[in-house]
C-alpha cells in the first residue's frame, strides 16, 4: 500500500511538472498572441511592432515571467513617484523593489505606450524612421529604460531571430519562415461599417478646399500630408469614429485631445496621423488673436508633441497676437 501511495505521488508531481512545461509560453505564441496590440499601438504612438514585442519577449520572459503571470507586467515597468495604481514587491536590482500592477496584459502594453510616450527622455526615439529598429534599441538603452549593458543587443537579436521587423507596417515585403510573421497589410479602416468612397485625387496638400473623397457623408480633406474631416454641429468624436471606422481612441491621440472633450463645429478632426514638422516648407506662424499651440497644431496637420518641442515651450503657453512659432 505505501508503495503504491509513492507511485500515485509521483506520477501526480511529474503530471504536474508535464502541466506546467506544456503551459509555458514560447516565443511564438507570445508573438502571434500580442502582435495585433502592438500593431495597433504603433499606429497610435509610433512604437515600432519589432521593439514593442522585442521588450515584451524580453522583460516578460514570454509571458512566463513572475510579473507577467502575478501582475501582468509585461514591460518591467517599475512603480516610479507618479504611480497611483496597484503594485506588486519583486527583487530585481534590489530585493524587493516596486513594480506596476495590472488588471491585464492590455493595461501594461497601454501603459508602456503611455510611459515612453510622456516621458521626456524617450522623446528623440520618435524622430527616428519607424523602421530604425537598431535605433530605438539603442534609444533606449542610452536612455536608462534598463541597466543590462547589453539590453539593446539582446532586443536587436529577439528582433532578428523572429524576423519582427517584417511586422513594422512600413516595411514592405518582408518574407521570412515564420509564417506567423508574414507581413501584414495593415486595416483599411476607412472603409469599415457604411462609408461610401469617391476616386482618390491628387491635390496639393495645402489645398483645403478640394475634398479627395468622402466617407459616410463627410468630405476628406488633405493637410501636411495627413486627413481630415471637418466637423459639425453636435458632432462628438464617437460619430465621427463610427463614420470613419476609426476607433475614437485613435481619433482622440490623432488630434492631441483626451476624453470628455468633443470637437466644435468647423473643426478639423484628423483621421490620419498628422506629421511631426510642416511638409511644405512654411518655417514660422504669426499667431493670430485667440490662437493656442493646439489650434495651430490642428491648422497645420503639426503633432502637438513636436510642435512643442521644436518652440521649446509647453502646450497650455497662453500666446500673444504677433509671437513666431515655428513650423519646422
Amino acid at each position: 500500500m505505501k508503495r503504491y501511495t509513492t507511485l500515485l505521488f509521483l506520477a501526480m508531481v511529474a503530471g504536474a511538472l508535464s502541466a506546467s512545461a506544456q503551459a509555458r509560453m514560447s516565443h511564438a505564441e507570445y508573438i502571434q498572441k500580442y502582435k495585433d496590440i502592438a500593431l495597433e499601438h504603433q499606429d497610435i504612438y509610433g512604437i515600432p511592432v519589432s521593439i514593442k514585442l522585442a521588450q515584451g519577449l524580453l522583460e516578460s520572459d514570454c509571458g512566463n515571467s513572475r510579473l507577467a503571470i502575478e501582475a501582468n507586467n509585461h514591460f518591467g515597468i517599475k512603480c516610479k513617484s507618479d504611480w497611483t495604481g496597484a503594485t506588486i514587491a519583486h527583487d530585481d536590482d534590489a530585493p524587493g523593489e516596486c513594480f506596476r500592477k495590472y488588471d491585464s496584459p492590455e493595461q501594461s502594453f497601454l501603459d508602456h505606450s503611455e510611459f515612453l510616450d510622456k516621458s521626456a527622455r524617450y522623446q528623440d526615439l520618435f524622430d527616428l524612421d519607424p523602421t530604425d529598429y537598431k535605433g530605438w534599441a539603442h534609444g533606449l538603452k542610452a536612455a536608462g529604460y534598463a541597466t543590462n549593458p547589453r539590453y539593446a543587443e539582446l532586443l536587436i537579436k529577439i528582433i532578428e531571430d523572429y524576423e519582427l521587423y517584417a511586422l513594422d507596417s512600413s516595411v514592405p515585403g518582408a518574407g521570412g519562415s515564420y509564417a506567423y510573421l508574414q507581413p501584414q497589410t495593415p486595416p483599411d479602416d476607412s472603409h469599415a461599417g457604411d462609408a461610401v468612397f469617391v476616386p482618390f485625387e491628387k491635390v496639393d496638400v495645402d489645398n483645403y478646399v478640394v475634398s479627395v473623397r468622402s466617407v459616410s457623408g463627410y468630405p476628406v480633406y488633405y493637410n501636411n500630408g495627413s486627413e481630415f474631416v471637418v466637423a459639425t454641429a453636435g458632432d462628438t468624436y464617437g460619430r465621427i469614429s463610427y463614420a470613419s471606422g476609426v476607433s475614437e481612441a485613435k481619433l482622440r491621440k490623432f488630434n492631441d485631445v483626451g476624453p470628455g472633450v468633443e470637437p466644435k463645429a468647423g473643426e478639423p478632426v484628423y483621421i490620419r496621423q498628422k506629421a511631426k514638422k510642416a511638409q511644405n516648407g512654411r518655417l514660422l506662424h504669426t499667431v493670430k488673436d485667440g490662437e493656442s499651440m493646439h489650434s495651430i497644431s490642428q491648422a497645420y496637420g503639426i503633432r502637438l508633441k513636436n510642435l512643442v518641442k521644436i518652440n521649446r515651450r509647453p502646450a497650455d503657453t497662453p500666446l500673444k497676437p504677433g509671437q513666431q512659432i515655428r513650423l519646422m
